[in-house]
């Protein structure tokens, strides 16, 4: 059996010589994209029980469910083999190979610029916002700290029922282990980097 990818590449079913680091990466992407392993089975067609073996690098999947988790995750195939200790430090991302989560009403964009390896500690977004944007999260882990620099435009972050506006060259740190909220009241879009400190310790 073997399986196309977009391209119309054959990629051939059979053991292959995967290294370990595939279920820890697999792992991460799927945690970054905030998916529980039930989300990522239904979303790749990949039995939940076979992701949770190849996450504790418990099997040696085929190819064709790499390729199909790589789907689910909007990664390259490539790019995820690839995600190796040995690999060089130097990672240059291209705009296509950049992940980007949209907000519910679709007019706030984070692209995540963070480090995959990360992901479960710090994470770091480009945050564009359109007119009337907003961006409602539940809270992360108990403790957990974001910061928001504003580069362009003007923002208003709420949490706890405490608002605060943020414009160009300001930043704003407040606890994200609850609800928070980041809107964009203004007529032009607002632009800002994001990060994120899960567990953060210095708060509790």
């Amino acid at each position: 059996m073997a399986v196309k990818d977009r391209g119309g590449t054959h990629m051939e079913t059979g053991a292959q010589a995967i290294t370990g680091q595939l279920g820890k990466t697999i792992q991460r992407l799927r945690k970054a994209y905030n998916l529980s392993l039930s989300d990522l089975a239904e979303q790749s067609g990949v039995a939940k029980s076979i992701i949770s073996q190849i996450e504790r690098n418990e099997t040696n999947p085929t190819l064709a469910t790499v390729w199909r988790l790589s789907q689910a995750l909007d990664m390259s195939v490539e790019r995820v083999l690839a995600s190796s200790d040995d690999a060089p430090f130097v990672e240059k991302l291209t705009r296509a190979d950049t992940p980007i989560l949209l907000s519910e009403d679709g007019l706030v964009r984070l692209s995540i610029i963070g480090w995959i390896k990360t992901v479960e500690w710090l994470q770091y977004y480009d945050v564009r916002a359109e007119p009337g944007g907003e961006l409602d999260s539940d809270g992360h882990q108990r403790g957990s700290v974001e910061c928001l620099t504003v580069i362009s435009g003007t923002f208003e972050v709420e949490v706890g029922g405490v608002i605060e506006t943020v414009k160009e060259g300001e930043t704003v740190r407040y606890r994200c282990d609850r609800r928070h909220v980041i809107r964009n009241r203004t007529g032009t879009t607002a632009h800002a980097v994001m990060v994120c400190l899960l567990k953060a310790a210095v708060l509790e």
